[in-house]
């Protein structure tokens, strides 16, 4: 079971979305652990999302699909603000930035952002659910079978960010002052569509709501 957690939380981490782009592009701006505590946050969310659906908590489950659109919202718009930023930043700036405001590159900071980001992706507990479902899992589990397969999502989800972080502090020093305006410019524009994407879809379910 522990095995199993370990597996779904690596892999339900591991596809490169707006957290995987923040951890890459905050572990080459500010060092590894900066990375990982951006991802580190993630992993805390995947775990409280796994554990909704490994206990088969009925009522958060239907409160999350009920106010789907209200975090697809939500979500949608924090990621714009942080495409934004993440664009117009430079290299120079992000250093006067940090050191006339050390709050701005801390730890707890980065943690909050990955957290606060997965926790408005509804599409996260869906994954939970449809694999736990998938597997014959969740609702089916006693307590300790359920807390031991969260334990492995939690540290499945940690594994990777610590891999993640880990792998592009290693090639850190390869990438010029331009590489990283060029990673600024991509990565804005790659949270923005994920932003647009998540409006969308709210503005989806608010038309079919209304209709």
């Amino acid at each position: 079971m522990l095995l199993q957690g370990i597996v779904l939380g690596f892999a339900i981490a591991a596809p490169v979305g707006p957290i995987g782009l923040l951890c890459i592009r905050r572990t080459l701006r500010y060092g590894p652990l900066m990375g990982f505590f951006t991802g580190f946050g993630a992993a805390i969310a995947d775990t409280i999302y796994g554990a909704i659906a490994a206990f088969g908590v009925s009522t958060a489950l239907t409160f999350l699909r009920g106010h789907e659109t209200a975090f697809q919202l939500v979500g949608g718009l924090f990621l714009l603000v942080v495409a934004i930023r993440t664009f117009r930043q430079q290299p120079d700036a992000e250093e006067r930035e940090a050191a006339a405001a050390p709050d701005s590159k801390s730890w707890i900071g980065g943690f909050m952002t990955g957290l606060s980001l997965t926790l408005t992706n509804p599409a996260t507990i869906m994954a939970f659910i449809a694999i736990f479902a998938g597997f014959g899992l969740g609702g089916t589990l006693d307590r300790v079978e359920a807390s031991t397969l969260v334990l492995g999502v939690f540290l499945g989800a940690s594994l990777w960010w610590l891999t993640l972080s880990m792998g592009v502090a290693a090639v850190r020093h390869r990438i010029s002052d331009r590489g990283l305006v060029m990673l600024n410019h991509c990565t804005g524009v790659a949270l923005a569509g994920f932003g647009l994407w998540a409006l969308g879809m709210a503005a989806t379910n608010i038309a079919a709501t209304a209709g």
